[in-house]
């Protein structure tokens, strides 16, 4: 099963966060945001299908994440779990950590931001580039 979440760059994405990687449909982003790889996204985890959310909270899952931004692409590899809530309408955070909260996708995950490529990131930093955030189960 897979879902694509279209987002844009923007000017202040410096990925350097060694735990997490987050999308959000907000449109701006402050340098403090340093795990933000795509603003404007098209959705939060709340707009994950729900047939989807279901497979995600499974403790069994894999989920990958595949990141693409022009002719570059990042795959991150994380797990489900049971507690997952799915629900914030604005944020996807994936982590390599076992925190789960209302933005959460997936957890145990086998990279974060600060592992993707410094040109991908560069390519980020255009707010004219557009992305996909690609969830498959």
């Amino acid at each position: 099963m897979q879902f694509e979440i279209p987002f844009s760059g923007h000017r202040n994405v410096r990925s350097l966060h060694s735990r997490t990687i987050e999308i959000t449909t907000e449109p701006h982003l402050t340098p403090q945001g340093d795990c933000i790889v795509g603003v404007g996204a098209a959705s939060g985890c709340a707009g994950i299908p729900e047939d989807m959310k279901a497979r995600i909270r499974s403790p069994e899952a894999r989920i990958t994440i595949t990141i693409r931004v022009g002719d570059s692409e990042f795959v991150v590899r994380g797990r489900g779990h049971r507690d997952l809530e799915l629900s914030d309408a604005h944020d996807i955070v994936i982590r390599t950590s076992g925190f789960v909260c209302p933005r959460t996708l997936a957890v145990r995950c086998d990279q974060a931001s600060d592992a993707i490529p410094r040109d991908m990131v560069q390519n980020l930093q255009d707010p004219d580039t557009g992305g996909t955030f690609t969830v498959t189960v």
